[in-house]
């Protein structure tokens, strides 16, 4: 495997180059429409799960816009890139590489909060019951499995090392390898790695068979915390405006319809939206859905969570200080609960949902 930092300027070269394709060729940001007059969005999916544009869809909340699966992604930074050349119309990303492709020149911008950690949605980082490993240092020299480098795992494993009192040079010893999630808990046990960053079905399944314990989570380290976001080229926002506001406005409802409805009547619409699709998936992760993993009602974004990985890639010598600032990053214009409110036709049937 090569080293963590070739593997770091890999992706950064990888972004640089998405930049210069999207600079020389360019976008017209003009989006097509349907047979009754609907602004297309496209986007890509997961396989076995629900996007919450599929649950906004699903539920009624658009009005101007009919969305357009084009495949599944693979990555979160895959799906931005995605964005930023122009072959998709809204991805889904974890902020840091959100940042790093801003960073490259990619004229994106962040509309909407898409996941997080709360009380029943985050990742654990796991280590064997009988691991000797119980604080950072003990990691100097070790394996940490995850599924991607470059998004959220890699990022979030980086940070804790660090603010448990690693030095770069220290946390370079760690090496971070790419295990398929459906292959990660076996790794652990098997001592092919030494830590497994887990979540949804893989950390719920995991513990249900014991022998494990957290070393730590990405909620112990900033709390309730939206971690990613969607973006959309800054073109096609500028040209589809009312397409950009109703995306936005229909998936914060759905957003909020899945902070608020009973967690098995979530389920059942999710197993209803996959069985609708016929694209012949797995719905097993379904029925290990805990919550929206989205702590603010609506999914409106914070300045400091796309602040956090600025600083974090200005520390660690990755952007010059001053290149970005997280306020040019983000909008919340579109979103309808920016401003503190919860407006009508939140719920399944149209009514105002309180605040919880």
């Amino acid at each position: 495997m090569a080293g963590m930092r070739s593997k770091r300027s890999v992706f950064a070269w990888t972004l640089a180059i998405f930049a210069l394709v999207l600079a020389a060729c360019g976008s017209s940001g003009e989006a097509a429409h349907s047979a009754d007059g609907k602004t297309v969005v496209r986007y890509q999916g997961w396989a076995g799960e629900v996007e919450f544009q599929e649950l906004a869809e699903e539920l009624g909340f658009y009005k101007n816009i009919k969305l357009e699966w084009v495949g599944n992604t693979t990555s979160g930074p895959q799906d931005i890139q995605s964005v930023a050349t122009g072959d998709i119309d809204v991805g889904s990303a974890f902020n840091g590489a959100v940042v790093k492709l801003n960073a490259a020149g990619a004229p994106i911008t962040s509309v909407l909060s898409s996941y997080g950690a709360d009380d029943g949605e985050y990742t654990g980082y796991y280590v064997l019951a009988d691991s000797p490993i119980h604080t950072a240092r003990d990691l100097i020299g070790k394996k940490v499995g995850m599924n991607t480098l470059g998004a959220h795992h890699e990022f979030l494993t980086r940070e804790w090392l660090a603010q448990q009192g690693l030095s770069q040079d220290e946390i370079k010893t760690v090496t971070l390898t790419v295990v398929p999630p459906v292959n990660t808990e076996q790794a652990l046990r098997e001592k092919q790695i030494d830590v497994a960053a887990l979540n949804t079905i893989w950390r719920e399944t995991a513990t249900e068979r014991g022998g494990i314990r957290p070393l730590f989570t990405d909620k112990s380290l900033f709390g309730a915390f939206s971690y990613g976001t969607y973006v959309m080229r800054d073109d096609f926002i500028a040209k589809n405006k009312d397409a950009a506001a109703d995306f936005v406005q229909g998936t914060a409802r759905a957003v909020r319809w899945a902070q608020v409805t009973p967690r098995d009547q979530v389920v059942a619409k999710f197993h209803d939206i996959i069985d609708k699709r016929n694209r012949n998936e797995d719905t097993k992760t379904i029925d290990y859905w805990r919550s929206s993993g989205i702590p603010v009602p609506g999914a409106v974004i914070a300045e400091r969570e796309l602040q956090t990985w600025i600083d974090w890639l200005v520390r660690n010598g990755e952007l010059d200080q001053g290149k970005l600032t997280a306020k040019d990053l983000y909008t919340n214009e579109f979103n309808p609960y920016a401003n503190g409110t919860f407006p009508e036709g939140s719920g399944p049937d149209g009514q105002t949902l309180a605040q919880k």
